[in-house]
Parts: structure tokens; sequence; C-alpha cells
């Protein structure tokens, strides 16, 4: 009996030693029917690899988004297309104004040659020189509204003297030289030379672009209003307006009304005609002078 119980306690020893070392080692998969042993399984969680519906689904771009992407690129190629012929354009019409300008400096100075050696031919002949009858005048405001008619205050908003110290350049014929004689007592005028156009226009020119009083810094302000009569820079404007050429109407009314300042040293009298040694009136030549004095 003692052996026996001492073989069965050491059968349980050893049961209760694999046992143990059953629990501490990881448990291999049963068997399967064919005897072989299934591989053993990865120690980690194994990575999903199912998306969700929305990240399946291909990304859906709002239509309005695509109208204005294609409103937007083919707003920059009209853009970019306008730029080009503009550049190009202002190419040509630099070369054109530049010989333009040439050219009108050679007409002046032919003119003046030319009225050199008429009155010279005069006075070697005996005789003297007539000049011709001028075709351009210069009408300036001098006087307020004070005691004021109401048919001169009318003729002096057709002529578009509305302020003291105006003015504006007007065509020598019947109509003028009439209407002039209405407001004789409250304006001053004569006979502008090339000098005082010039001066005028590049100190104190303003046109009317879009019934809106424009600065003249640019030759396309003056292209884009009288671009349709070949007035296309600003030497064209003073030679239509110093020739009172066939579009001087158009090239006239484009320029503001001129706002002179008050002459250096004031006016004598302006009550009193110019030939009573007043301001009123007729100046003829000597007009060039108080545009020097209010420019």
């Amino acid at each position: 009996m003692g052996i026996r119980v001492r073989g069965k306690h050491r059968e349980s020893k050893a049961e209760e030693r694999r046992r143990a070392s059953s629990f501490c080692s990881p448990r291999s998969p049963p068997p399967t029917r064919s005897g072989s042993a299934t591989p053993a399984p990865h120690p980690g969680p194994l990575p999903s690899f199912t998306m969700s519906a929305a990240e399946a689904a291909p990304a859906v771009v709002p239509e309005t988004l695509l109208k204005k992407r294609k409103r937007d690129d083919q707003w920059a190629a009209a853009k970019a297309e306008e730029l080009a012929a503009a550049k190009t354009r202002n190419a040509k019409n630099r070369t054109l104004i530049f010989k333009r300008a040439q050219q009108y400096q050679e007409e002046y100075e032919q003119q003046e040659s030319q009225l050199i050696s008429l009155k010279r031919e005069a006075k070697l002949k005996g005789g003297f020189y007539v000049e011709p009858e001028p075709k351009l005048m210069f009408v300036i405001r001098i006087r307020g509204v004070n005691d004021m008619h109401p048919k001169v205050r009318t003729i002096m908003q057709l002529l578009r003297l509305r302020q003291i110290f105006n003015g504006v350049f007007m065509k020598v014929n019947k109509a003028t030289v009439n209407m002039l004689r209405r407001v004789e007592p409250y304006v001053t005028y004569g006979y502008p030379n090339l000098k005082s156009v010039r001066e005028l226009i590049y100190k104190r020119g303003y046109g009317k672009l879009n019934k809106c009083r424009t600065p003249l810094t640019d030759n396309s302000i003056i292209e884009e209003a009288l671009g349709k009569y070949g007035i296309i820079c600003i030497e064209d404007l003073i030679h239509e307006i110093y020739t009172v050429g066939p579009h001087f109407k158009e090239a006239n009314n484009f320029l503001w009304p001129f706002k002179l300042s008050a002459p250096l040293g004031g006016l004598t009298k302006k009550r009193n005609h110019y030939v009573e040694h007043g301001d009123a009136g007729n100046r003829e030549a000597k007009l060039n002078n108080l545009i020097r004095q209010m420019n």
C-alpha cells in the first residue's frame, strides 16, 4: 500500500507541475480534423481595411464653384488679352504722337518765318503788312452778378462764364461778336498767341468726361473723348484750338471753362473800358500779358 501511495503522490505532483506550466505558457490551438495545427495568430489586433461611406464616395464639387472658376478663368484671359492689345496700341500711338508733335512744330515755325518774310517784303516795297483777321479769341469774366440784366446773365450762361475769372476760347464770327458787345462791361477779351494757348491748356486745362471735370493728366482721357475726331493727344488739342480746325466746336466743348487766378497787382478799373484805361472790353494782343498774370 505504501508503494502505491508514493507513486500516486509522485504522479499528482508531476501533473501539478504540468498544469502550472500550461498556465504560464500560451496554449496552442486545438488541432484540426486533418491533424495539422493552425498557424499562430498575430499578437496585435489586425488593421481594419474597411472605409466609411463618405470616404468611399468621390468628392463632389458644387456647381456654383465650378461656374465661378470658369468665369474667373475667362475674365483673366480677357483681361490679359485686353492689356496686350492696349500695350500694342499705346506703342503705336506713342510713335504717332511724336511724329505729329514734330509736324506741328515745323508748321508753327514755317508760319512764323513766312510772316517775317512778308513783313520784310512789304517794307522793301514801301508799304506795310496787314495781318489777317484773327480767328480765335479768349474771353475772361471780370465782374460779378451785381446790377446784371437778365439778358446779359443768359448770354453769360451761353458763354459758360458762370463765375468771376472764368475763361473760355471762342471762334471769331458775327454771332460771337454781337454777344460780346452785349456783355462787354462784364468781360475782357483778346486774341491769344500760341504760347498763351499752350500754357492755359497745360496748366489750367480740364476736360469734360462723362459730365465730370477731369484733369488732363493722360492722353488716354483726350483719346477717349475726342479720338473719333482724330484728336488723340494734348498737342492735337492745342493745334485744333489754335488753328480753329474743323472740329474746333467739339474740342472747345470738351475743355472745361478755365478757372484763372486774380491778376497780380489787381485790376485797374473794372467799370471802365480798356481804351479808357480800364479793364473791360477788347484788348486784342495785349490780352496775352493779362493771361500771364492770371495763369
